[in-house]
């Protein structure tokens, strides 16, 4: 008489997959509103939120509307939320020179935010492409053909300066510059600033997810339809050695935490990280992940909580403790402060 050897078998994987409540027992990774961390748009000159057509469901807000969604976002259990301008063309230069106006649209947002005690971290990013004329994260060389590097340093950190005096309590550097971080340090320190943060956009790719965050902000400067190419300056797609090499050069120059950005497509630079670093590890899930998931269900292709849910428990499964994403406040709306969810089911 044949054995049937299965009978035979001491370990049966899916014992602990039999019900929804054993899987969530043995679940290994979740996703709480704690990890969460919500990009905001502000814009001057506008009364009601103004909706991005790329983003469904995102908007730019008033200097007065924004402190209100961030009340909102603070109930919600949302703890910090990053900041970024869109800035009115009559403003900029090539030089970015409105980005050191202590009476400029972030400083006075922060200032609004910090008297009305919402007890929220508030992020600033130091860069200066929703600032210059021309969409760069920096001012441009004599012959305009690249990028000044140590220019733009001097001028980031005068910028972090004049956002850490208007009570920002973290500055996200996410302009690429070598030496960046070292020289914000230090200036923030040299001012009296030693209890400001910095965020550190180490491992930012040259991506083509980008895109609806630009015309977000209004640095979108087209050239036969194409986008700015920053290659001089953001990571190569293709090395996570120079990755690396990247964050860790940001974490002896004085980083407090570090940040990949994009998250999705750069999950394997996230887990390196995370076993060559002990600093908090952050990652932005970007607007071009964020659209293309809206993208997806909009067509009926996939299913969009779904989808949602396990693109941002990948980012925390690599070894992110932070996640910067455009579903926080929509997460954070589906379940209560202390409920964690997990793609277990």
């Amino acid at each position: 008489m044949e054995v049937n050897h299965l009978h035979q078998l001491p370990v049966r994987m899916r014992r602990l997959r039999r019900s929804p409540n054993i899987r969530d027992l043995v679940c290994e990774c979740r996703v709480g509103v704690s990890d969460l961390i919500m990009p905001l748009f502000v814009k001057a000159g506008i009364t009601e939120p103004e909706p991005i057509s790329s983003m469904p469901g995102i908007f730019r807000y008033s200097p007065e509307g924004i402190v209100e969604e961030c009340r909102a976002l603070r109930e919600l259990g949302i703890k910090a939320v990053a900041l970024f301008p869109c800035t009115h063309a009559e403003v900029k230069d090539a030089r970015g020179s409105e980005a050191l106006n202590p009476d400029g649209l972030v400083p006075s947002v922060v200032r609004s935010m910090k008297q009305a005690a919402l007890d929220l971290i508030t992020i600033c990013d130091v860069a200066l492409d929703p600032y210059t004329s021309h969409g760069h994260d920096g001012v441009l060389s004599e012959d305009e053909a690249d990028v000044d590097n140590d220019a733009t340093v001097e001028i980031l950190s005068e910028m972090a300066v004049v956002l850490g005096q208007a009570g920002c309590d973290w500055v996200a550097p996410s302009d690429m510059m070598d030496g960046r971080v070292g020289a914000i340090r230090r200036a923030l320190d040299e001012t009296e600033l030693t209890s400001v943060a910095i965020l550190a956009y180490s491992a930012k790719f040259n991506s083509a997810y980008y895109g609806p965050f630009r015309d977000a902000i209004g640095s979108k400067k087209a050239t036969g339809g194409k986008y700015l190419d920053k290659g001089t300056y953001q990571l190569n797609p293709a090395n996570s050695r120079e990755a690396v090499r990247d964050a860790l050069l940001d974490e002896e120059e004085g980083a407090d935490l570090l940040m990949v950005k994009p998250a999705g497509a750069y999950l394997d630079i996230i887990s390196r990280l995370r076993e060559v670093t002990v600093l908090p590890l952050a990652a932005y899930q970007v607007s071009g992940e964020f659209s293309q998931v809206h993208a997806a269900a909009q067509l009926g292709w996939l299913e969009y909580e779904r989808m949602r849910d396990e693109s941002l428990l990948a980012i925390k499964r690599a070894g992110a403790d932070l996640i910067l994403s455009y579903f926080a406040k929509e997460v954070a709306q589906e379940m209560s402060v202390w409920f964690e969810f997990a793609v277990c089911e």
